[in-house]
């Protein structure tokens, strides 16, 4: 056993989560007790088999790691094909770590149903993890539509009053683009065969293929506006809010934390590599939709009286500065936008959190409800205030990393940009300061708040994890970035040359004023 997760550790870290749901089906649901702590158990395992990919992960290379490769459909050139670089590694050691934080959060929360949330949340996990470490497009798309539906489940069944509108928001959205990416998908491995006379889906294999700047456009379009419901970027956001304010706080915690961070891997893996030109032609218009999204999301938060609410929208102005790093196209903004990626789901997944800990005492998320806490509970306040600072990019905590690399890179790209995306910033400090000085500062003086209970050892285990890393990452981001630099430096450098190659052959064909054959290797 301990020979096979060691050849096959990424398809035990993706599979041993739907594997032990598939035992909870034969647990009975009276032993909801019993439910939890193997759920918590299990998930603590997949982060503990997880980390062996952290620790012995070679920095020094661009090239996939761990792979494994077998013929899955080999009629149809499917593989089953997963590996992990520079990019994904991060996004995979994000979604264990949360997971248990996720399960313990929900410990006395959940009343009902217990098994079956148990069950929808370990199907996720094995959905999220998929999505990361595919490297064949069919089986990339299966594990991408397939987490759709434990999501769907989850606000729709355990969450508030308007949870049916929410989820079936959430699910229309998104398969929306996931059918145009399909589409993209299955013409992208005709072209492969045109080029190459095989059949095949596996990513590496289409990413050898050189595509007029033409097909570039449309396969671009399909696979970038499926991702950018997913961010959500502007104007694509509006289910999000919905979506965050209806699921119960796991649900929340999850989305933030590691769903959204599909669109931003999805434009990192796909856009940038298999359609380099055109993505070079969209980078103003995808930069200026980032700018009004950090904008928009940080005003629209401003005026928020509902904590969710106000945390959701928050989540649209800082996923605008993941796609402004990308979409700066060097170094320092692609290292910034992923290293955000993971400060995003730590910050704002400790929000929500901090925000369900208080609803359960108090039942309302309204700001106005609230004053004065610190005073009544010292430990929420102190916890609430690291979480706030870390989300506004205080100096030694990891917002800061990631806003400041991003910031740079845009610089060094296009200053305008980088001087409009900065006001995001101080409204972000205006909004969430005001934000925490009204729940925390000023009198206490709503009877119901003056016997609430501080937090409990459980909660505050579920959050010192998330507040260590946030200050690893603050004080010591080296060590992340070490990880993802040289598959970063490769993906700019290669993108550049394939870019480079399109463009000659299509002056070659030009010239001739014959446009064939161009589809090459």
């Amino acid at each position: 056993m301990i020979e096979f997760i060691q050849n096959h550790i990424l398809t035990t870290i993706t599979f041993l989560p739907i594997f032990g749901a598939i035992i909870l089906l034969f647990v009975s649901r009276e032993k909801e007790e019993f439910i939890r702590y193997y759920t918590l158990v299990l998930t603590t395992l997949v982060f503990l088999v997880s980390l062996p990919i952290l620790l012995g992960f070679q920095s020094g290379t661009s090239a996939f790691q761990f792979q494994e490769k077998v013929n899955w459909i080999p009629s149809l050139g499917i593989h089953y094909h997963l590996g992990v670089d520079g990019i994904s590694l991060l996004m995979v050691m994000l979604t264990t770590f949360l997971m248990p934080i996720v399960i313990l959060s929900s410990w006395t929360y959940i009343q009902k149903r217990v098994k079956e949330y148990m069950i929808v949340f370990l199907m996720l996990e094995t959905g999220m993890l998929g999505v990361f470490l595919s490297l064949d497009l069919v089986l990339f798309y299966v594990f991408w539509e397939g987490m759709l539906i434990p999501m769907y489940f989850i606000i729709g069944v355990w969450g508030g009053p308007r949870r049916i509108y929410a989820a079936l928001k959430f699910f229309l959205y998104t398969m929306f683009g996931g059918v145009l990416m399909l589409v993209a998908i299955i013409t992208l491995y005709f072209i492969h065969y045109h080029a190459t006379g095989v059949y095949s889906f596996d990513l590496l294999d289409i990413q050898s293929v050189l595509l007029p700047v033409r097909s570039q456009f449309w396969l671009f379009l399909a696979f970038a506006l499926a991702f950018a419901i997913k961010v959500p970027m502007f104007p694509f956001h509006t289910w999000l809010p919905d979506a965050h304010v209806e699921a119960p706080t796991g649900g929340s915690v999850i989305l933030a934390g590691v769903l959204l961070k599909m669109g931003t891997y999805g434009f990192l893996r796909f856009c940038l590599t298999l359609f380099p030109n055109v993505s070079t032609e969209f980078v103003a218009f995808i930069s200026i939709l980032a700018i009004i999204g950090i904008i928009y999301g940080a005003l629209v938060s401003m005026v928020q009286p509902d904590l969710k609410k106000l945390v959701a929208y928050s989540s649209v102005s800082h996923l605008g500065y993941v796609m402004l790093g990308i979409f700066a196209l060097n170094i320092k903004g692609l290292q910034g936008g992923l290293i955000q990626m993971v400060n995003h789901g730590l910050s704002t997944g400790a929000l929500f959190l901090v925000v369900g800990m208080i609803y359960e005492r108090r039942h309302t998320r309204l700001i106005a409800d609230f004053g004065g806490l610190a005073k009544q509970i010292p430990i929420f306040a102190t916890f609430f205030m690291i979480v706030t600072l870390s989300s506004i990019g205080l100096p030694g905590l990891n917002g800061f990393v990631g806003e400041f690399l991003i910031l740079l890179g845009a610089f060094e790209a296009h200053k305008i940009f980088a001087i409009f995306a900065a006001t995001g910033i101080i409204l972000g400090a205006v909004y969430m300061l005001w934000t925490y000085h009204r729940v925390n500062f000023g009198p206490l003086n709503k009877d119901e708040n003056k016997n609430l209970k501080d937090l409990n050892l459980r909660e505050i285990v579920v959050l010192v994890p998330i507040v260590l890393v946030i200050f690893w990452i603050g004080l010591y981001p080296n060590y992340f970035l070490k990880k993802t630099e040289k598959s970063v430096v490769d993906l700019l450098k290669n993108r550049q040359a394939k870019q480079e190659q399109v463009l000659s052959l299509e002056k070659q064909a030009s010239s001739r004023f014959v446009l064939k054959n161009t589809f090459v290797k």
